[in-house]
């Protein structure tokens, strides 16, 4: 009759616990016994990532052979998958039960290193690699593609070449301070064009070319019905209020003059609140969500101002939305074109400029880039003296004025 046996967990195991097979990856070894087997574990405990790694050496006479569960030599099996090895004890027939682990035995030779990159892997980048894969076992479209690809870049080094010899010719025949003003010119004008409102330059009616509804579409401006009701409705003394405290001096002033019923003073209304939160966030550091709850401003009013004139900074473990220098100059631009609508193609500079906390000649500047005409009305024919015969205004003209751009360089002092 046949003995039978019986199984047996091992229970809770620790790292050392586990069992080992091991596998020779030049074939089986005939003779066992002359195998001597040591292993070794990581000495740093604390890392978690390096405490469960184990070396296995295996010596004979003739060659010694090593494995481990971790690099590019370890078999990826252990971590895909558990295995578990039996061991029997014939005494008492029981079969214990044991996790085990699996390491790729792989032949050493004394003076040979396998561990370093080969010597092409240093000057050889990621793409290069990639290509070379692509050449042996891509397929005829991924080869058509790498042709391609560097049938462009052949190019594009050729298009290098001549253009800095076409360079080196005009720095030649021009000369570099030359160059350098035309330089400093152009990028000037670029950096305003990049602030300013859509402007259609071919428009046969000046409210065309600096669209409304570029400046507030119909949603939004819907949505500023319930905020520019309370608008309109400001006393007397709560206009003279905001004009002190907040410095809104062209909102009280579109306020003061707006029309007494009709959509025109609707209109009026819902723009003036809209400028005043537009001035408030040009005077703001770091802004947060909570912007314009106080004032009941709508979410979708809130978003389209933290889209168009914010920047997203990374401070402090935090994405903070900024107000830059190029932001105050765009929010300059269309605050400009948005009173422009409001008051019949023409605003107050000087208001503006007053509002903004920006240098008179940065609001006239931005003036002439987007083709106003500029206006400073007499001191003998005003009626009140004062500040208002300074004030200087801008409107809108078809054709748009063409200003030249005019960069005066400051003199140096001698020193005596």
């Amino acid at each position: 009759m046949a003995a039978s046996c019986s199984l047996v967990c091992c229970g809770e195991e620790r790292e050392d616990d586990k069992a080992v097979i091991v596998r020779f990856s030049n074939g089986c070894v005939r003779n066992t016994d002359n195998l001597n087997f040591s292993m070794y574990k990581s000495s740093d405990e604390n890392n978690p990532r390096k405490k469960a790694r184990r070396i296995l050496v295996a010596e004979t006479d003739r060659l010694s052979y090593v494995g481990n569960n971790f690099g590019t030599g370890s078999m990826k099996c252990n971590n895909l998958c558990k295995y578990y090895v039996g061991v029997l004890n014939k005494k008492t027939m029981q079969m214990e039960v044991h996790t085990a682990q699996l390491f790729n035995m792989q032949p050493v030779i004394p003076g040979e290193t396998t561990d370093g990159p080969k010597p092409q892997e240093f000057t050889q980048t990621y793409r290069e690699k990639v290509d070379s894969l692509i050449e042996a076992f891509g397929t005829n479209k991924q080869k058509k593609a790498l042709n391609s690809r560097r049938l462009n870049q052949v190019g594009s080094d050729t298009l290098q070449q001549t253009v800095a010899k076409a360079a080196s010719t005009v720095i030649n025949q021009k000369g570099l301070d030359a160059l350098q003003q035309e330089v400093i010119e152009t990028e000037s004008q670029g950096e305003l064009a990049l602030h300013l409102p859509p402007c259609n330059a071919e428009a046969d009616k000046p409210e065309n070319v600096y669209q409304f509804d570029d400046l507030l579409s119909p949603v939004e401006f819907a949505a500023l019905e319930q905020v520019g009701s309370k608008m309109a409705a400001l006393t007397p003394e709560e206009l003279e209020k905001m004009r002190n405290e907040a410095g809104c001096l062209c909102v009280v002033e579109q306020l003061q003059k707006m029309p007494t019923e009709g959509e025109g003073r609707d209109k009026v209304a819902r723009c003036a609140f809209y400028l005043s939160m537009l001035l408030k966030l040009l005077k703001q550091r770091n802004l947060t969500r909570k912007f314009g709850e106080e004032e009941d401003c709508p979410r979708i009013i809130q978003n389209k101002m933290f889209k168009t004139f914010t920047v997203e900074t990374f401070r402090n473990g935090r994405v903070l939305n900024t107000v830059s220098t190029s932001m105050r100059t765009k929010i300059a631009a269309y605050s400009l074109a948005l009173l422009l609508h409001l008051d019949n193609m023409t605003a107050d500079l000087t208001l503006l400029h007053r509002d903004l906390g920006i240098p008179e000649p940065r609001m006239i500047e931005v003036a002439k880039s987007m083709g106003l005409t500029l206006i400073k009305p007499s001191r003998g024919k005003a009626e009140n003296t004062g500040l208002q015969d300074e004030h200087k205004k801008a409107c809108l003209v078809l054709p748009l004025v063409k200003y030249d751009q005019f960069m005066e360089r400051r003199k140096r002092k001698k020193m005596r």
